[in-house]
């Protein structure tokens, strides 16, 4: 409805923060509101907090709803309460700082939300050792003539070989056609030392697909009907939609943790800003125990390590453009 109607004021815990123009039609599927959204954020408090905390954020805001622009903001948007905490990143390529929101408090969620943030993209790693990650992020990212079931097939690989592995994986869905699994790690290696473990687990994972996974480098070189598992999520500055983030479309779709004996059911389709809160209330936080499974890569060093003298080892990094 109208942009101009009245602001309001939200108790978030300890903290209030104004909501201007709360009755803005951000998704025209169902006609929700930009108050829905902050309402649905509050709903999920726990677990969006759980998946931000202590790590850089890039906000993808929509100041005139999903339909409208993008703005991807690496920096915090100006205006920010003294309360909103931030942490200061390095762009190596052009030598440029960048404080980014550093999330400790669902107030810190919901006040994106007042700057038009619909979604929420954090690194891997975590303040204050932001240059070593702490999560290992699998992206099971369909082609375009691939289906969910692909998906789901190889996302049923994925988690035999973690299991072999000794590692627990966290699913959840993309927020579009994919899936991602995230799996907690020691905070003790760097970015490359973390992206050749990933490259190795998706050859393991390709060799057992029986050719529905495609590890080409160049998309427009793969295979249309395959599942790519995109190991290059773990490269610095690499970012995905964090669990229970909303994704910027009309039907506001929310990337969701699920179980892994739902993979076979569940239907991302289902999980919205208008289903989700009851599934949380319900379930709780799927995600709680992820910071309690610390997996160390040591195997899947000495497999990628393998790789590389057998001549499969990544691809070379490509250069990134990281202007903040």
């Amino acid at each position: 409805m109208a942009s101009g109607s009245p602001a309001v004021d939200l108790a978030v815990g300890d903290r209030t923060v104004r909501l201007t123009n709360p009755d803005r039609v951000y998704f025209p599927a169902r006609g929700e509101t930009k108050l829905d959204l902050a309402r649905y954020y509050l709903s999920v408090a726990d677990g969006v907090v759980r998946a931000l905390r202590d790590r850089p954020c890039m906000l993808h805001r929509f100041p005139t709803g999903v339909t409208g622009e993008k703005v991807h903001q690496k920096r915090l948007p100006r205006g920010a309460p003294d309360w909103v905490p931030t942490v200061r990143v390095h762009f190596p390529r052009w030598n440029r700082y960048a404080d980014e929101l550093c999330v400790a408090h669902p107030a810190d969620v919901v006040w994106a939300v007042q700057m038009s943030t619909v979604e929420f993209h954090p690194w891997n790693s975590r303040a204050p050792e932001v240059e070593k990650p702490d999560e290992w992020r699998i992206d099971l990212d369909p082609m375009p003539m691939a289906t969910y079931a692909d998906v789901r097939r190889v996302a049923h690989v994925a988690h035999e070989v973690l299991d072999e592995l000794g590692a627990v994986g966290w699913p959840k869905t993309s927020g579009g056609k994919g899936m991602h699994i995230y799996v907690r790690i020691a905070q003790r290696w760097g970015w490359a030392d973390v992206r050749r473990a990933a490259h190795a687990f998706a050859r393991e994972v390709q060799r057992r697909s029986s050719g529905l996974v495609d590890l080409t480098w160049w998309r427009k070189d793969r295979d249309p009907g395959s599942i790519f598992v995109d190991w290059n999520q773990n490269t610095r500055d690499h970012t995905i939609r964090c669990a229970y983030s909303v994704r910027g479309a009309p039907e506001a779709p929310v990337s969701t943790p699920v179980r892994w004996d739902e993979i076979d059911d569940a239907d991302p389709a289902d999980f919205t800003i208008a289903t989700v809160p009851a599934r949380f209330a319900e379930l709780g936080d799927l995600h709680a125990g992820i910071d309690d499974a610390v997996f160390l890569l040591d195997e899947l060093l000495e497999w990628a390590d393998r790789d590389a003298r057998e001549g499969e080892g990544a691809p070379e990094e490509e250069p990134q453009d990281l202007d903040a």
